[in-house]
């Protein structure tokens, strides 16, 4: 029985897609296994980055309870978005299987927060899984909302290549025609021209 071939390019988007969501767990239990003052300087130094561009603009500032939370939400948005474009090209139904994602982030969560515990200065809140989670499902929905938009996008440019196609196969075959009509005619001119009686040319063919 012979196997169908993959698409080279169909190929290179799940080792990407599945590697950078390798990355993005990793990430995520990376932060976890940090002490409690290592992950204190490393979010003061985020919180005055932040409050220096948001000065910029009159709002502002944020306190670091604040920017931890925000960098909790983010990195699980990213999670969910990833796993969500992940998932699509693996399959084309997706949302069929869209628990998986929902799941992942889920267990995702849970693990991050279950690491804390054994990690000095650093404690384990529910509503932090609640948090997180929540930025699971919120880069799902982005996701969908953008494989919305491809697929549209998608869809509009192969009615117009298909179009195009009919466009051009319709010229063909007129052009076609026109020219079995024009040598129809000649031939037709031809055989007219052969089968005529010659004109007289002396006087007894006129009598």
């Amino acid at each position: 029985m012979q196997q169908s071939k993959i698409n080279p390019w169909l190929l290179a988007f799940r080792v990407i897609f599945t590697l950078a969501v390798g990355g993005c767990i990793l990430f995520i239990f990376g932060n976890s296994l940090q002490a409690a003052a290592v992950s204190s300087v490393r979010s003061q130094s985020v919180m005055r980055v932040l409050n220096s561009l948001l000065g910029q603009v009159h709002l502002g500032p944020l306190s670091e309870h604040i920017v931890r939370k925000l960098a909790h939400f983010s990195e699980y948005c990213l999670e969910g978005f990833l796993l969500t474009f992940c998932l699509r090209v693996y399959t084309v139904r997706f949302i069929r299987h869209i628990s998986w994602p929902v799941l992942g982030g889920l267990l995702t969560a849970l693990t991050d927060e279950t690491i804390q515990l054994f990690v000095s200065g650093r404690a384990s809140q529910l509503k932090d899984v609640w948090l997180d989670f929540a930025g699971v499902i919120a880069g799902i929905l982005v996701a969908l909302v953008a494989l919305l938009l491809l697929q549209s996008v998608l869809n509009v440019y192969t009615v117009r290549r298909e179009n195009r196609r009919l466009r051009a196969e319709r010229d063909a075959y007129r052009a076609k025609a026109s020219r079995y009509e024009r040598n129809a005619n000649y031939e037709e001119s031809n055989q007219q021209k052969s089968t005529q009686p010659p004109y007289p040319t002396k006087r007894e063919d006129l009598l």
